[in-house]
This record gives structure tokens, C-alpha cells and sequence, in this order.
């Protein structure tokens, strides 16, 4: 018998996949316990409706990305900071910074997490960082340290 999965099967498969099953365990384990659908035409028509539901969310997601990393690759963050005498700052830039201007200056919000920093930004000038916006997607931004 050809059963849908609704949940994680342990030894037999996972949500969504259809298995061939023997009839008595579909009828006294799987359905019983709602693990499993019959494998109708009407449920594997809503399952391939289903599955072409999430490819087309994925796809819109990472053009979304895309879209995100070609204006980033236009913006140069500019973050004001003080400094000692002898030019170093106080401190470091830190991500956290970085995301807070980007949303007060260009209203684009990015999660400080996203934003890979190498190493602290200790001095005044520009560098190059890149923002992780989607698997397989990455933007470039610059961010300029001034006095």
C-alpha cells in the first residue's frame, strides 16, 4: 500500500514522502496514530501542489536576496567615531553598529549576524565586508570609519 508521510517515520522515511507499506501496519500503526495518508490521486495532487508551493517561496526568497546584494554593492555605510591621540579608535566597529546605520540611513534592515566581519575594525578608512543574505547569495558593502 502507498502511504503519504505526515511526520517523520522513524526507519521508513520523512513528512512528505510517499513509501509503500505493507496494509496491515498503514492501517493498525501508521493511520491510527496520523502518521500517514492514503496515497489517492487527490493527495498526491495536493502534495505535488504543495511541493511546488515551497520551490516557488524559495525561489522569490532568493531573488529578494539577490536583489538586496545588488544595492548593497552600491551603499557605503559611514560610521563616525572617536579616536586617541596617537589615531586609534576607541574600541572597534562592531556588526551590531554596522546593521543600526544601514537601517537609520538607508532603512534596509539586516540582521548583525549576516555580517561577516574578519577581524575587528580598529582604524579610520574603508573596508570591504560581505553580508550572508540567503545560501549561495552574498552581498558586498562598504563601511567607512571616520573621525
Amino acid at each position: 500500500m502507498k502511504v503519504i508521510l505526515t511526520q517523520d517515520v522513524k526507519g521508513q522515511g520523512k513528512k512528505g514522502q510517499v513509501i509503500n507499506v505493507s496494509d496491515g501496519y498503514a492501517r493498525n500503526f501508521l493511520f491510527p496514530k496520523g502518521l500517514a495518508t492514503e496515497a489517492s490521486a487527490s493527495t498526491m495532487n495536493d502534495l505535488k501542489n504543495k511541493e511546488a508551493a515551497k520551490q516557488y517561496k524559495l525561489a522569490t526568497e532568493k531573488a529578494a536576496a539577490q536583489e538586496l546584494a545588488a544595492k548593497l554593492a552600491e551603499i557605503t555605510v559611514e560610521i563616525k567615531i572617536a579616536s586617541g591621540a596617537d589615531g586609534r579608535l576607541y574600541g572597534s566597529v562592531t556588526s551590531k553598529e554596522i546593521a543600526e546605520k544601514l537601517q537609520e540611513a538607508y532603512g534596509i534592515s539586516i540582521d548583525k549576524r549576516k555580517i561577516v566581519l574578519d577581524r575587528p575594525i580598529k582604524e579610520y578608512g574603508t573596508s570591504q565586508l560581505e553580508v550572508k543574505l540567503y545560501p549561495e547569495v552574498v552581498g558586498r558593502l562598504k563601511v567607512t570609519v571616520k573621525e
